[in-house]
């Protein structure tokens, strides 16, 4: 995920649209930014961030639009009940599924059959395994990916 973002690319990529705002009707303060933002996050990205991974400007773009103190982000809870409900709802709502050790498995040997015989850069790998998570509607584990391919099969991928 970019740090730097214009005005423009923050409209693009972290307006809520009218489905997104239903979703935070019962939520406020820290759990309804918290929410909003992994929600536009998954979406973006194919896999729920860490709490560093979140951009600034994205937390204060989001701040203003569901109307709570940007501050309050440092509130919202990484762990617990009531995140692993909200990556449910978000994982509903974009119509994904947890990723299992058969995907795990299957990812590893994808690239090592069809991208990294002709594929070196690691951004176009990182890509290329994001758009097959996508099409599996699984979250993505590239970084668990571009790990094991390298190890497993000898490929050097900067």
């Amino acid at each position: 995920m970019r740090r730097e973002w214009e005005l423009e690319d923050l409209i693009e990529c972290w307006t809520l649209d009218e489905a997104e705002v239903e979703l935070l009707a019962n939520k406020s303060g820290a759990t309804r930014l918290g929410f909003a933002l992994m929600l536009k996050f998954f979406a973006q990205e194919g896999r729920f961030p860490r709490r560093e991974d979140m951009p600034r400007a994205a937390v204060d773009y989001m701040a203003g639009q569901v109307k709570v103190n940007a501050a309050l982000f440092a509130e919202y809870r990484w762990s617990g009940s009531t995140i692993e409900y909200h990556r449910a709802q978000i994982r509903r709502f974009h119509g994904f599924r947890e990723p299992m050790v058969a995907d795990e498995d299957k990812l590893t040997f994808w690239p090592a059959d069809k991208i990294c015989p002709v594929e070196t850069s690691r951004e176009r790998l990182r890509a290329a395994l994001l758009a097959r998570c996508r099409e599996e509607r699984t979250e993505r584990l590239v970084r668990t990916v571009l790990v094991v391919v390298p190890l497993v099969f000898g490929q050097q991928v900067p």
